[in-house]
């Protein structure tokens, strides 16, 4: 007996000796991806700026939380991923700089946790540089600490893609299902339709041999789309139907080629809708082209060193995942394909270190300073785009705030409500609710309107010149800005 405890004491010492330095090294290989996520954090504080107010999209999903601001109209497209996301800031506070640091801080570690479920698939440096490649795009910056949904389901689709790889080259231990599922979930939460194009890949993999990632997947789809899926029959009649109207309103899915609209966009835009106006210059388009030939070559490197799944498997989930928003809708947003574009660094960073270093990790002489000086000017050609969209955003939402205390010296004050252009992001900051009797946004009628004109504060809101609807002609007319604004009589 004595032998045999002193044998599992052994064998126990051994173990433990084994596991210290694979320890050390995970520790180790940690924290450059720590590193990584708080120079992002700091990046967006910077460069992006706490002061910027919430933009349109912004405000319908913070004011369905918020406990100080009337509900905008919440439209068939949208998830309530985001408005949970903020409530933890948003529902007891009306602080945007308070929101922008809590949604920078969790973005960054959001990126840490995402780019660790690759662990084991890429070195270090590959996890590091892809990393870095994704989170210095301007529109990564520029959304990371906004309470949008498309940072959100990019960073689902690497947690899923990653956890999924893991599992089926690893034995499916119960975190790396659960971190397929949370991933699954985090897509499906923040936009359902996206989470099935991005999870198209897999569930066709894990229906070809493993049962428990796919009910882990399908479980987790699920979880993230049943709130979408509930409202849909309470609010639109039933999935369909929610389907149906969505497609309207994004004006009709069918083949349409987005292509250049989302070209268009990379130089700032925040919605190309419609996409008009000259292409950015060729420095700020140029690594746009150059992604499907760094994939490609990052293919060919899997391929050779007998890995190609780990490579092919996010290639395969970036194109699914850009597929409707280059081929199906006829306008673009540069977010919207911010799923593809995270799925699509790892590949391409391991591509450049590739090109940059020999098998026998030497540098080379002639291609690392090339790939170095074009990560450089890439760098550079994005923070200039940062700096201009950020500036512009920056004005236009303190035009809303100039409107809003115009409107305020107008009588119009909470309980209020306004109508016509802009009358969603300018009702926000004005405190008052917001209607429309027709388009997208269409949540009320003109005899509604009419009577709450009888109790509170009603205006609508018209370009400068533009004709206002029946109800609103005889209503007295003001000048703010570019804006005419006309009043309804006092109650």
């Amino acid at each position: 007996m004595p032998d045999g405890a002193n044998a599992i004491l052994v064998r126990r010492r051994r173990r433990e000796q084994a596991a210290g330095p694979r320890a050390a090294f995970g520790a180790r290989g940690n924290r450059p991806l720590a590193a990584l996520a708080a120079v992002f954090v700091l990046a967006q504080l910077v460069l992006v700026r706490p002061v910027l107010g919430l933009g349109w999209d912004e405000i319908v999903y913070v004011s369905q939380v918020t406990s100080h601001h009337p509900a905008a109209f919440f439209s068939a497209p949208r998830s309530r991923g985001v408005s949970l996301l903020v409530a933890p800031v948003a529902s007891w506070s009306s602080s945007v700089p308070l929101l922008r640091v809590y949604l920078a801080l969790l973005s960054g570690l959001a990126l840490y946790l995402a780019l660790r479920a690759w662990r084991g698939l890429f070195p270090t440096r590959v996890l590091v540089l892809g990393g870095a490649l994704f989170a210095s795009l301007w529109l990564t910056l520029f959304y990371g600490p906004q309470a949008m949904p498309n940072y959100w389901v990019a960073i689902g689709a690497l947690i899923g893609v990653g956890c999924f790889l893991r599992a089926r080259e690893e034995r499916p231990a119960p975190v790396l299902l659960w971190g397929l599922a949370a991933g699954a979930a985090l897509m499906a939460w923040m936009r359902p339709t996206d989470a099935a194009y991005v999870a198209l890949p897999l569930l066709v993999l894990a229906l070809a041999r493993r049962r428990r990632l796919l009910l882990a997947l399908v479980a987790g789809l699920a979880a993230g789309a049943v709130p979408w899926v509930v409202e849909a029959y309470v609010s639109y009649g039933g999935l369909g139907e929610r389907l149906a109207e969505a497609s309207r309103i994004q004006g009709g899915l069918g083949w349409q080629i987005a292509v250049d609209d989302q070209l268009r966009s990379l130089g700032g835009r925040a919605l190309c809708r419609p996409c008009t106006g000259p292409m950015p210059t060729p420095l700020v388009t140029l690594w746009w082209f150059a992604l499907p030939v760094l994939a490609g070559l990052g293919l060919a490197v899997a391929v050779r060193a007998r890995r190609p799944e780990r490579t092919l498997v996010p290639l395969a989930c970036a194109a699914t995942a850009a597929l409707p928003y280059l081929f199906m809708i006829g306008y673009a947003a540069p977010r919207f394909l911010q799923p593809a574009y995270a799925l699509l660094a790892l590949p391409v960073a391991d591509a450049l270190w590739h090109l940059a270093r020999t098998p026998g990790g030497a540098w080379r002489p002639v291609a690392a300073p090339l790939v170095a000086l074009a990560l450089a000017g890439h760098l550079a050609a994005q923070l200039a785009v940062l700096d201009g969209a950020v500036s512009r955003n920056i004005e236009s939402r303190r035009d809303w705030g100039r409107t809003a205390d115009a409107l305020h010296r107008l009588g119009v004050r909470t309980p209020c409500l306004l109508t016509g252009h802009e009358a969603i992001p300018i009702g926000y900051y004005t405190g008052c609710s917001s209607g429309a009797t027709s388009g997208n946004n269409e949540n009320t009628t003109a005899a509604d309107i009419l009577r709450t004109a009888e109790r509170r504060p009603v205006a609508h809101l018209s370009p400068a010149g533009g004709t206002p609807p029946p109800y609103a002609r005889s209503w007295p007319v003001h000048r703010i800005s570019d804006l005419d604004v006309r009043v309804a009589p006092g109650r």
